[in-house]
């Protein structure tokens, strides 16, 4: 599957949870393989962890307290983000929570669009500031530099190290590019 045309980005509903679960879980094997532990990764991709995605998607979009988008093509979702209110990021308004897009649809700019609507409604909602954490090896970190944002902390889970990645200005962020 490849992405030939713009795919739709929309807010997420309930009835995208298995589209976001599947992507989610297939995001991680690919993303992730070689930068953390196998027996992690097994365990975050696995048939039980995909259901758990889809009823955490199911709730979450259903409840609406954080703002999800898909982008979907021929009718299947193929990237999301979704962004809400800063667990552990003191000094930003909002967090980005996931941004992951299926491998074939990389390189079209749905990353770019997705965190510009995530942008949007974060700043809808009252906020100025975004951040997100990264685990150090991920080359998405980069590629979140590319788009603005800046390394501002870390922190270590077990033998993982993650960067906080920020942008003190959401304006620039949630203007679409000429």
């Amino acid at each position: 599957m490849s992405v030939t045309r713009a795919p739709l980005i929309r807010a997420a509903t309930p009835a995208d949870a298995p589209g976001i679960a599947a992507v989610h879980v297939q995001s991680w094997r690919d993303t992730y393989a070689g930068l953390i532990p196998d027996d992690v990764l097994a365990r975050m991709t696995s048939p039980e962890m995909q259901a758990r995605r889809e009823a955490f998607w199911t709730g979450n979009t259903g409840a609406g307290q954080d703002a999800v988008f898909v982008a979907e093509d021929a009718g299947q979702i193929v990237a999301f983000a979704s962004a809400g209110p800063p667990r552990d990021h003191p000094g930003f308004d909002a967090e980005l929570f996931t941004l992951y897009s299926l491998k074939a649809a990389q390189g079209a700019g749905l990353g770019r669009d997705l965190l510009r609507q995530a942008a949007q409604a974060m700043q809808a909602r009252g906020a100025a500031s975004l951040a997100l954490w990264v685990l150090d090896t991920n080359p998405t970190r980069h590629w979140y530099a590319r788009q603005g944002a800046h390394e501002c902390g870390e922190k270590q889970d077990g033998a993982l190290r993650e960067l906080r990645m920020g942008w003190s200005d959401l304006g620039a962020l949630a203007t679409p590019r000429a």
